[in-house]
């Protein structure tokens, strides 16, 4: 196999003269033994990266889009000449981590794509189905020689029969393993299945008996996009268990109240919601344990990701997106004329500390300032969740940003914004957990909890 010709730099292109590099993150990279830096697309538009070397981090700062090719090596030195940059910066380009036409056609492409279809085709959760069948077949050649239609049945058969046995593995123990009516809020965790199987199953797993919703308002959290404010998604999602429609009534009767210039906010940035896992994680959950019912169709769906109301007192984050009190206001209002029942699902995850967070200690072990440390993550978080089970939302977000979210959460919004839709008599922790690598480099919890 011949190997990809390397870009060559353009000295005509005034975008690779002054180069910007869009949002970007590193990670460490081997190839062939040697110890190298990759370079990928922060907000995952592009699904290239780059590889180099390491000494690339002293230069990724210095393209601002300010400085000339002559600027950048002489404020870098360390070795660095003309010819090394123009190639860097030929391959950042070439992988759309440059602002620049490259960069330009890749997301128009991704916003044609998305205005042109009802529904958004599943990601993650594809990916998920995929391994789940190659595991059952015990290898991925076999699950590749499958055909599509293969594949795809086998994929949501592997999806359900793991789907039951998490469930049931996870309320074995349970006093109350259902709900005895459907409840006005739950709360699950965005965490990908195999590690966040527990809640998951503790949730979900005591949805299977309760009555059927007509739809589903998810709320998620805006992991990779450009809204700064609340930004909600027109569409019908897809996943390997079948399709939950757009409720299209209850998003044209929410823009009507929200008005115009604030529904324009919302959608604004609705193409964050392409490559959004928070969302997505939830439909196949909703599809298995909510079924079909008497319509012969799941329950439809509105989505929506929330900002961090303690990052500016509930304003977007620079003051031009969707704030969250006029989403809230207009909800209610929606909500108390929709027709039918209602669920809301705040998709959460909380704490996200260890290494790969920029924090210097691992996370795993059994040495006693590890285990404090853990310990401490653990305690931050039972705190802080304590106000939403004593409905107090608003102390929540008050303590989070006096504290200044120093384990990183990342879903405060959307589990606020569901205690404040849900307005319920009572919030109950169902189960709480930790998830972990087993060199500590990452430790991520969630939680299971209903509002009712």
């Amino acid at each position: 196999m011949s190997e990809s010709p390397q870009p060559k730099f353009n000295p005509q292109a005034p975008h690779q003269q002054r180069p910007k590099l869009r949002q970007v993150r590193v990670f460490p990279a081997e190839v062939q033994g040697q110890q190298l830096m990759g370079i990928a697309d922060a907000r995952q538009v592009s699904e290239r990266a780059v590889v180099t070397s390491p000494a690339a981090q002293f230069v990724l700062p210095m393209l601002d889009g300010q400085k000339n090719l002559d600027e950048v090596v002489s404020a870098v030195g360390r070795g660095l000449t003309r010819p090394i940059l123009e190639q860097l910066v030929a391959q950042l380009d070439d992988a759309g981590l440059l602002e620049g036409p490259v960069y330009n056609a890749i997301i128009s492409k991704i916003h044609t794509d998305f205005d042109s279809a009802p529904n958004l085709p599943p990601g993650s959760t594809a990916a998920m189905a995929d391994a789940m069948a190659a595991s059952h077949l015990g290898s991925q050649e076999k699950f590749e020689a499958l055909s599509a239609e293969q594949k795809g049945a086998l994929g949501a058969e592997r999806m359900r029969f793991h789907f039951d046995e998490w469930m049931s593995m996870a309320l074995k123990d349970a006093e109350k393993p259902s709900f005895d009516s459907l409840p006005r809020a739950v709360v699950a965790p965005h965490l990908d299945y195999p590690r966040g199987w527990v809640n998951y199953g503790a949730t979900w797993g005591r949805m299977r008996v309760v009555d059927r919703p007509d739809r589903v308002i998810i709320l998620g959290t805006n992991h990779f996009g450009e809204g700064t404010g609340v930004t909600g998604s027109p569409k019908g999602y897809e996943s390997p268990l079948g399709t939950c429609e757009a409720d299209t009534w209850f998003i044209d009767a929410l823009g009507k109240n929200l008005g115009g210039a604030h529904t324009d906010l919302l959608f604004k940035n609705r193409f964050d919601h392409e490559r959004e896992h928070s969302i997505e994680l939830q439909i196949p959950w909703i599809q298995h344990c909510l079924g079909k019912g008497d319509t012969g169709r799941f329950p439809m769906v509105f989505a929506a990701l929330v900002h961090d109301p303690a990052a500016n007192n509930g304003e977007s984050y620079d003051g031009k997106g969707l704030a969250l009190d006029p989403f809230l206001e207009s909800m209610r209002k929606t909500l108390a004329t929709s027709p039918g029942k209602t669920l809301i699902v705040s998709s959460a995850d909380l704490s996200h500390v260890g290494p790969a967070f920029g924090d210097q200690l691992a996370m795993a072990g059994d040495d006693p300032q590890v285990v404090e440390a853990r310990n401490n993550v653990f305690r931050h978080d039972q705190d802080l969740l304590r106000m939403l089970t004593e409905l107090k939302p608003d102390e929540m977000v008050s303590a989070m940003s006096w504290q200044g979210n120093a384990t990183r959460w990342c879903s405060l919004g959307n589990l606020v914004a569901a205690c404040k839709l849900a307005n319920p008599n009572r919030v109950e922790m169902l189960s709480y957990s930790g998830a972990m690598d087993p060199e500590g480099t990452t430790l991520v919890t969630s939680a299971s909890m209903v509002m009712a």
